[in-house]
């Protein structure tokens, strides 16, 4: 992987993860140079890639911005059922299970301590009776960041508020579920995960996702 693209991929992560949200500037120059240990023509290098994916643009004289995102076409998130959320997470047990298993591989102590973070969140958020959606969201794209492959987070990022399930079960569909049981469950398994990408083993980590992804339809769409 080139200095440039291994830039481009942190960046286009770091932007879809909302760490730079639109209208927010990236880090000088100077400041990406000094911080990722690059030379200025890789990183300008990589500031064009981004403009050119329409993520970025760059004022003269001021700075490099994050745009806002245009809607895109193709893959379109169904009304809010049960069986939507079957079919998604359907799609992405093929998905997840390949970025986790990458990440294992790809992962480095930073993102590690991200996601360690964001468990951490997630455990509070549920200890306290509270929504831990946006916590759990976080998680499952930081192991996206990890692959080191933009197009994982890229994927994930336009399933967006669906790619937590109970986000979007209609609230008749799930009446009387017990939705805290069902969050203690699901970070008992977002453990695994983690520590399967900690150790670096693959098939642990690729096996822990699809156990965790088929339990989540298990417990959210059952037959």
């Amino acid at each position: 992987m080139s200095r440039a693209h291994d830039l481009v991929s942190r960046l286009t992560q770091q932007i879809l993860l909302g760490t730079y949200a639109p209208g927010d500037r990236l880090p000088s120059e100077n400041t990406l140079v000094r911080d990722h240990a690059i030379s200025r023509t890789v990183v300008r290098e990589a500031l064009s890639k981004l403009q050119a994916s329409g993520l970025v643009e760059t004022r003269h004289g001021i700075g490099t911005f994050v745009i806002e995102r245009q809607a895109q076409s193709g893959l379109r998130v169904a009304p809010e059922s049960a069986a939507s959320v079957r079919d998604l997470l359907e799609l992405r047990l093929g998905l997840e299970g390949q970025a986790a298993a990458l990440a294992a591989l790809r992962r480095d102590e930073r993102q590690l301590a991200q996601m360690r973070q964001a468990l951490d969140d997630y455990q509070d958020l549920a200890a306290a009776g509270d929504s831990c959606i946006e916590a759990d969201r976080r998680f499952h794209l930081l192991i996206a960041e990890a692959t080191g492959n933009l197009y994982f987070g890229e994927m994930m990022a336009h399933l967006g508020k669906a790619l937590i399930p109970r986000n979007r079960i209609a609230q008749a569909e799930r009446a009387g579920a017990r939705l805290a049981r069902h969050a203690y469950l699901a970070n008992l398994e977002h453990e695994a995960i983690l520590n399967a990408i900690r150790r670096q083993d693959p098939d642990a980590a690729r096996a822990a996702m699809c156990l965790h992804l088929s339990n989540s339809r298990d417990r959210l769409v059952p037959d």
